[in-house]
């Protein structure tokens, strides 16, 4: 193997999802060269249906309290609860949003569906192979309709699929994997 694709596959395995951040700004640059490795990925049928929304200060701010107000769902929160809440979407250095254009045809849906996360998984790669950390959040605040309106994406065109935080991990999980032995079928 040669010193190049050794690097590459070590930025594939080492590659974690970092849950907490340190507040360290990330280099613009970066993300822009994260986003063209996103849109490099492949997709059926040449569709490209990714979109991504770099959510900016006032936006996020929102989205945190929004998160807040979701987290909560009925239940009181403590003022340190909140602020964790906050946190976890304030502390990343970037957060954009990802949608996900959407389509009538069941098919199509599906194979778009898995080319935007192969564009997700592309960006998150290329964010690893620089020392950057990233998380792909798909949870409730993903699945709320007020997304679309801070973000100002017009839910009739596309879906929201996610957000993907950038930043400096102040940790990162340890993650078992199983063996390749036991994910992997060969036939004769």
């Amino acid at each position: 193997m040669t010193p190049t694709n050794q690097a590459t596959l070590e930025s594939i395995i080492g590659r974690r999802t970092a849950h907490d951040y340190t507040g360290e700004r990330v280099d613009d640059e970066l993300v822009e060269n994260a986003l063209l490795a996103a849109n490099h990925a492949p997709n059926h049928k040449h569709t490209f249906p990714w979109r991504f929304t770099i959510l900016g200060p006032a936006a996020r701010q929102e989205v945190a309290e929004l998160g807040v107000t979701t987290k909560a769902a009925g239940n009181e929160l403590t003022e340190q609860q909140q602020e964790r809440t906050r946190n976890r979407w304030l502390s990343p250095s970037h957060m954009i949003v990802i949608t996900q254009v959407r389509c009538d045809d069941p098919d199509r849906n599906r194979e778009d569906y898995a080319a935007c996360a192969c564009a997700i998984q592309n960006m998150m790669v290329y964010l690893a192979s620089v020392g950057v950390h990233s998380k792909w959040s798909t949870g409730g605040l993903s699945k709320r309709p007020e997304i679309h309106g801070i973000a100002g994406i017009d839910k009739n065109i596309e879906q929201v699929i996610g957000f993907v935080l950038v930043g400096i991990a102040s940790g990162l999980p340890n993650v078992s994997r199983p063996e390749l032995e036991s994910v992997v079928r060969r036939t004769p």
